[in-house]
């Protein structure tokens, strides 16, 4: 039932899983074992809910999009555990249908019942022999992993190739091992090893560790962090170049990159300010960055502020494109429409941090989507507005065991090909 009331919340009411699960997970009782198969079932399932839902359109006497949305979720829930989980098919329709019982009524249960039994009839891959005589790679892949159509697209726009493409898909619907993070001056990651995690490829801060990681001392006090290996080098490639006495980070969300920033920046003197539009992320950030400013509002309207600084990073918001394997829901909640706003809104960002930004300073320009829109439109735009903004090309800061990591002078990171979310970073001198 847990896994369930989670996922009407995603699905229904617009609900962050990787907030709500954990907030779940802390206030239930519940053994190891079990609180393992709550989160696969939730993540689980609201990554392969595409694929689910192709299946069970073809096993309903109804159309799939005029069928209780109540039923739909316990459907996918059922199926997830018969096609991706260890589980028995009796018990999975069994436990699935008590569900239904309890949670949307029985006459609806019973409709469930016929549902998942209908599944179990044939075996996975005959349900999905049908695919290998798709002639259209985008909907076979498409059905096949679990991803809109247009997102499958957006991958090919930049990889030019379907099988590196599918090799994306595929590792977006695999759970990303916890990677820990190390603040400079609270915590090394010689300190994330001792408690047996695996030092990260090419992060010099980072380290792997299959564990909850919020157990962890380091973590609860505050001394160290969680963040993927991609957004440690969006930060510390950005800390390469920046110089001055004094950065903004003017989109902090979190607080993720604003952790290790601030901390870096207080091992050099630099003095460091934090800027997040929500009154609740603007806390969040304040717990991380250890006394440094933090402002709350509009990163749009910096200017106001009447300050300049030496070096600006705009972690933009974004489609979250390269990050889906951490946010299973994101990909059926972003659009294509959302990019006309979200890039509208990267360019306003750009406007005003410029507007901010001390001559010989510093422009670093993130996402965590690979997304042509938004990075090398967004790269184009610079240079024919902004004719004073050199571009500073990555290649020299990155580490030297990152390979086929740059586009344009940006680094550009791929799942498939680095192990880390697919992160994007430009960087630019203010030539005047």
């Amino acid at each position: 039932m847990l896994a369930f009331d989670l996922i009407t919340e995603v699905n229904r009411n617009n609900g962050y899983s990787n907030l709500l699960l954990p907030q779940a997970l802390a206030s239930a009782t519940l053994p190891e074992r079990d609180r393992n198969l709550v989160t696969e079932l939730v993540y689980g399932t609201l990554r392969m809910q595409g694929r689910h839902d192709w299946l069970l359109a073809q096993v309903s006497d109804r159309a799939w999009h005029e069928v209780d949305p109540g039923i739909i979720d316990i459907a996918r829930l059922g199926v997830h555990q018969i096609h991706e989980m260890r589980i028995p098919d009796h018990a999975a329709v069994s436990a699935t249908v008590e569900v239904a019982r309890k949670c949307i009524g029985e006459s609806k249960a019973s409709f469930v019942n016929a549902l998942l039994r209908n599944v179990t009839r044939r075996s996975i891959d005959d349900w999905f022999s049908p695919l290998t005589k798709m002639t259209d790679p985008l909907e076979r892949l498409s059905i096949q992993y679990s991803h809109p159509q247009w997102i499958v697209s957006a991958y090919h726009d930049l990889l030019k190739d379907w099988d590196q493409v599918e090799a994306m898909l595929a590792l977006n619907n695999i759970p990303a091992v916890p990677t820990l993070v190390s603040w400079p001056g609270y915590s090394t990651r010689e300190d994330l090893i001792a408690l047996g995690a695996q030092p990260t490829l090419y992060s010099e801060y980072g380290a792997r560790l299959k564990a909850y990681p919020g157990s962890l001392d380091l973590i609860r006090h505050r001394l160290a962090g969680v963040q993927d290996e991609g957004s440690q080098l969006v930060a510390s490639v950005f800390a390469s170049i920046a110089k001055g006495g004094s950065w903004l980070d003017l989109c902090a969300g979190p607080g993720g990159k604003a952790a290790l920033l601030s901390s870096i920046a207080a091992q050099r003197g630099i003095t460091f300010t934090a800027n997040e539009l929500s009154i609740v992320r603007a806390d969040l950030v304040r717990r991380v960055v250890h006394g440094a400013r933090v402002l709350t509002g509009d990163g749009r309207e910096i200017g106001q502020l009447g300050e300049s600084f030496d070096a600006i990073l705009i972690d933009a918001p974004c489609t979250g494109l390269g990050a889906l394997r951490r946010r299973p829901e994101v990909r059926w909640r972003r659009t294509p429409q959302d990019l006309r706003e979200l890039t509208h809104l990267a360019r306003e960002l750009i406007d005003a941090a410029i507007g901010s930004l001390s001559i010989g300073g510093i422009l670093g320009f993130a996402t965590c989507s690979p997304h042509l829109a938004e990075t090398s439109v967004q790269m184009r735009d610079i240079a024919r507005k902004y004719p004073q903004m050199e571009l500073v090309d990555v290649s020299p800061y990155l580490p030297l065991e990152l390979k086929d990591a740059t586009r344009d002078g940006a680094m550009t990171l791929w799942t498939h090909r680095h192990g880390t979310d697919a992160m994007f970073l430009a960087v630019y001198r203010r030539k005047s």
